[in-house]
């Protein structure tokens, strides 16, 4: 039988009639039920063939070994031969459940349902969408396979063999199935522990989506394959002896070499910006002993005998990760080489493999992975996009594990701020943070934590909005929770910035404005206004004619202008004689932004700023302009004396260069001067200040702030 699971489908890729399937099958699994279901799957899906031509009933046949390779539970493999019989046939769940008993019956339901789902949801693969469209199938999924974490396996079981066979379709489909393979299902398998599947799936999804950087990868290994195992080698029988002569004995420990799976090398040169060379754990030997302490007796004799990077050393056996993984990481120098050793039990290797299918595999005394992100994974069922984006970041990302003040473990991406941290804890704690102690110091809720640090969360009785702080968090509770609390507080700040911009119009006071919204039946959609200047004059037209049919006295002019200054435009009825920028806020373009009227100026502020809130009397409807022109930082250097500044901005003004901000800081010689302003004539300007003043820094950007 074989046990290496690359030669297992390796083999599996070779068979091609339905005898050839079945004996495969029943070298693995061979009881009376399974033989009664493989004969009838036979019989169920007579004269059904797949694109390639062959026999359709073989790839659920292979699809059952493969699952035997994981779970030798009867009910189990029978599910997994059966799994299409009810979407592809005439035979019902009932008959299922007749013939092979309710859990059997249960667990083709739980897949049926993955399939029905992913039809009725996936949209063409020649559609821009379908990575989108593939969240809301991965969503559902997950709902529909939590009641039994073994029809996730099937289902990874089933999307490997698919895999494996992809070859026989055209190459539009190749590419959609390879995308939802690695944005579905090679993140559930990672999640599960189960490191076979996982490795297997990205890899092949790599060879569809990137085959030029697949093929550079492949081509490297193969070319340099020799030089690799004899470094390997070389390791293997200098650790080998070293354990032998410290007390070791043979039977207690083995030894095994990877290279690092091609994804994982793309990956890790993406994420670092570093060439193939330069991946330290390229190379690796995994130690495998029989109790927890030789582990760290290994690793002792590792440091000793091996110069260590100790930068690379990680214990997740002392903390493992959330989906159960333990194992020792440590990476030395042997002569010219660097490698990984990896150092952990027999149990441990076994649940790194196969996950939570090693607990069923093998009955292992760890402690089962944990699944609770099935069940705290957050969705707005009407923001497919949204689900898509949260989950990716939370099964894409890579772990870090930090304490509660009462050193219990949790685990967050990398780069997760104390906020994500609050969120994990519980929603109410995130909704209600004010400030964050880590490692005993007050910091602020965005400080981003690393790996170990000791964090308490400080709360208020509040719950607060935090809606400028969406792209700084990390995990998808805290973005889901954030953004559910500000979709309230932009509805109520909008409601709010509508009745000021109509009583600013219409000079009336916030109740009378109220009582004519009401009037004309416009409660409900009355936010429009601050977004669509269509509606904003509609509603004025409906006003005062309201107004002028109560009242004969009125006689205001409420025909709004438009007014432009750079790439911001302005509808009122008053006069404007310029804008300005507040610097509480920072609006970045595109935005959302109001503006507060103040005389004959407009202040801009950005839609959540706390403090404009507080001022939301006089208010004109604000937008931004959609135009060619460009924004540019600029850093001069100007001589420290008196008139310079003065003859500077009169230089720009002369140029007609729209100003958004100036910040002056000076050192004993001259005065540096940072500038944010918006033209088109990047040369022009460039050259003109060039004659006359110290160029430090001229770049272009879309921001209206980098402060």
């Amino acid at each position: 039988m074989i046990h290496n699971f690359n030669s297992f489908l390796n083999e599996i890729t070779k068979v091609k009639t339905i005898k050839e399937a079945s004996a495969f099958l029943l070298q693995r699994v061979n009881t009376p039920r399974i033989n009664k279901a493989l004969d009838f799957a036979i019989k169920a899906h007579k004269n059904q063939k797949r694109k390639s031509g062959e026999d359709y009933v073989i790839h659920p046949i292979l699809v059952a070994t493969i699952t035997s390779f994981f779970n030798e539970n009867e009910d189990v493999i029978i599910a997994a031969l059966l799994h299409d019989v009810v979407e592809d046939t005439d035979y019902t769940i009932y008959y299922i459940k007749d013939e092979f008993g309710s859990e059997v019956a249960n667990l083709v339901e739980g897949l049926t349902k993955i399939v029905e789902i992913r039809d009725h949801s996936l949209i063409p693969s020649n559609s821009d969408e379908k990575l989108t469209k593939s969240a809301l199938t991965f969503r559902k999924m997950l709902i529909a396979s939590i009641g039994d974490i073994r029809v996730l396996l099937i289902k990874l079981c089933d999307r490997t063999h698919n895999m494996l066979t992809l070859d026989s379709l055209p190459p539009h489909k190749q590419k959609r199935i390879a995308e939802e393979t690695l944005v579905v299902y090679a993140p559930i398998a990672h999640r599960l522990g189960i490191a076979k599947l996982k490795n297997i799936l990205e890899d092949l999804s790599f060879k569809y989506l990137l085959p030029e950087e697949y093929k550079k990868i492949d081509e490297y290994i193969k070319s340099n394959q020799k030089e690799f195992q004899l470094k390997l080698n070389s390791l293997i029988q200098k650790t080998e002896e070293l354990l032998l002569s410290n007390g070791f004995l043979k039977d207690e420990f083995k030894i095994k070499s990877r290279i690092k799976h091609y994804y994982s090398i793309y990956l890790k040169m993406q994420r670092k910006g570093i060439s193939i060379e330069e991946v330290l754990d390229l190379l690796a030997i995994r130690v495998i002993v029989k109790e927890t302490l030789q582990c760290y007796e290994t690793l002792g004799l590792m440091h000793i005998n091996f110069r260590p990077l100790i930068s690379r050393f990680k214990d997740y056996i002392a903390i493992p990760k959330e989906n159960g993984y333990q194992t020792i990481h440590t990476t030395i120098y042997n002569k010219n080489a660097i490698i990984e050793i990896q150092i952990r039990t027999f149990d441990m290797d076994k649940n790194a493999e196969f996950g939570i299918a090693a607990h069923w595999k093998y009955k292992l005394n760890t402690a089962m992975p944990d699944i609770k992100w099935l069940e705290e994974m957050k969705f707005d069922e009407n923001n497919v996009n949204d689900f898509y984006e949260l989950a990716k970041n939370d099964l894409f990302s890579e772990d870090i594990v930090v304490y509660t003040p009462s050193f219990e473990t949790i685990t967050l991406p990398r780069g997760a701020t104390a906020l994500d941290f609050a969120y994990k804890i519980h929603s109410d704690i995130g909704n209600r943070a004010i400030e964050a102690i880590v490692n005993k110091e007050t910091v602020s809720l965005l400080h981003q934590l690393k790996a170990g640090d000791i964090i308490k969360i400080i709360t208020g009785k509040e719950i607060i909005p935090r809606c400028t702080w969406l792209n700084a968090l990390k995990t998808s509770k805290a973005k889901y929770e954030q953004k559910r609390l500000c979709n309230n507080k932009e509805k109520e700040i909008n409601r709010k910035f509508a009745i000021a911009i109509l009583s600013t119009i219409f000079d009336l006071d916030n109740l009378k404005i109220r009582a004519l919204v009401k009037a004309n039946g416009l409660c409900e959609n009355i936010i429009k206004i601050v977004d669509d200047e269509k509606f904003l004059k509609e509603v004025v037209k409906k006003l005062t004619l309201t107004i002028k049919r109560r009242n004969i006295l009125y006689f205001k002019n409420t025909k709004l202008k438009e007014y432009k200054f750079g790439n911001i435009k302005i509808l009122s009825n008053k006069p404007i004689n310029d804008i300005r920028f507040n610097y509480c806020c920072h609006p970045k373009f595109g935005d959302k932004i109001l503006g507060l009227l103040e005389k004959k100026e407009v202040e801009i502020h950005h839609r959540f700023c706390n403090n404009a809130e507080k001022h939301l009397k006089k208010a004109v409807f604000t937008t931004w302009l959609k135009n060619e022109q460009n924004r540019y930082f600029l850093v001069v250097s100007l001589q420290n004396k008196k008139g310079e500044l003065a003859k500077f901005i009169t230089m720009l003004t002369k140029m007609d260069i729209f100003i958004h901000s100036i910040d002056l800081g000076k050192d004993s010689n001259n005065c540096r001067l940072e500038i944010e302003f918006e033209d088109k004539r990047f040369n022009y300007i460039k050259s003109k200040i060039g004659k006359d003043y110290k160029i430090i820094e001229f770049v272009s950007t879309k921001d209206a702030y980098n402060s």
